[in-house]
């Protein structure tokens, strides 16, 4: 018998048998039935192991698409059976899906879990930096702060050093007129003591319950001297120049009725005596006695410059009836010699 060529697989990539193609079979020979669409064979067995390897890979690649892996069945392989069932069958039952829902689920919180850290790690940075910020912005605050209370003690020390230095400067000009005017009475003082004409002495002389008014004098201004120097265009009383603090005496007996400044003449006493003839004391320099009676010779004040002066002297006015006389004639009359 002429034996039919077996066609081989060429562009259409399998070989199909047909009836007048198949060799006729011969001899005895057994037909396997399928079950199920599958045969337990040990190729079905080669099969389903190869199947479940390719499945276990497929589950595990995670970055490509689902891919079904489709196994000639055993039927094609032995050019019979029911085609299309057993193919629905082996592709079912080797169709792996990319992953399973657990591991979706899985791979999902991850994100979920990396994307509130990431959240959660970008706040505690602003957080940290606001607070930084904020550190910054007392430190700086303290410092200005600082800073001005710095300048406001250093102005009030320069201040009070100004204050301070005008002070001194104010006490020495005073120490110096003083020593000045103390020189200028001692030496007219004196001078007065050596000339008999001009009166004077360096005790207090006294006559007949009356007293000369201060003592180590010179006599500078008279009673009735014009010039510019007094208010009334003449002088109304009779000076005494002495160092100041010479003791002022009470010419007589009387009562000291006003005691204080009194403008132009300065510290002030005025002695009322007992015919109510007024005797006043100014330009003193402190007063002793400010009220109260007092006797001839008794110490009243000390002589000094205050109010409008040119040095340290006692100003003597008398006044009878609220007119000035001469008190150089008044004391005179009384028989002192001035």
């Amino acid at each position: 018998m002429e034996l039919q060529e077996t066609p081989t697989a060429g562009a259409w990539g399998e070989w199909n048998p047909t009836e007048d193609s198949a060799r006729p079979l011969r001899g005895k020979h057994r037909v396997l039935k399928p079950r199920g669409g599958l045969a337990r064979s040990s190729t079905v067995l080669g099969v389903g192991v190869i199947a479940a390897v390719g499945a276990g890979g497929i589950a595990t690649a995670q970055d490509r698409p689902q891919v079904a892996i489709s196994v000639p069945s055993i039927p094609d392989l032995l050019g019979g059976g029911d085609h299309s069932a057993a193919a629905a069958a082996h592709a079912e039952s080797v169709s792996v899906p990319r992953q399973a829902d657990g591991q979706q689920e899985v791979r999902t919180q991850g994100h979920t879990d990396a994307g509130e850290a990431l959240r959660h790690r970008i706040l505690q940075q602003a957080e940290s930096q606001q607070d930084a910020a904020e550190a910054q912005a007392r430190a700086e605050a303290e410092r200005v702060a600082r800073e001005s209370a710095a300048q406001e003690a250093r102005s009030q020390k320069e201040a009070a050093d100004k204050e301070a230095e005008a002070v001194r400067a104010a006490a020495e000009k005073a120490a110096a007129e003083k020593a000045a005017a103390d020189e200028a009475a001692r030496q007219a003082g004196t001078k007065g003591a050596a000339d008999t004409g001009s009166g004077g002495g360096s005790t207090v002389k006294s006559s007949g319950g009356w007293s000369l008014p201060t003592s180590s004098y010179t006599l500078t201004s008279h009673y009735g001297d014009a010039g510019s120097m007094w208010s009334s265009g003449h002088h109304t009383g009779l000076d005494f120049a002495a160092p100041t603090g010479t003791p002022v005496k009470a010419v007589g007996g009387g009562t000291v009725v006003s005691a204080g400044w009194s403008g132009a003449y300065g510290y002030r006493i005025v002695l009322r005596l007992d015919d109510g003839t007024e005797v006043w004391y100014c330009h003193l320099s402190s007063m002793s006695v400010t009220s109260g009676s007092v006797g001839a010779g008794e110490t009243i004040g000390r002589v000094g410059a205050t109010g409008n002066v040119t040095g340290a002297h006692l100003h003597l006015e008398v006044r009878k009836g609220g007119s000035t006389v001469d008190p150089l004639s008044w004391l005179t009359a009384r028989g002192l010699d001035v």
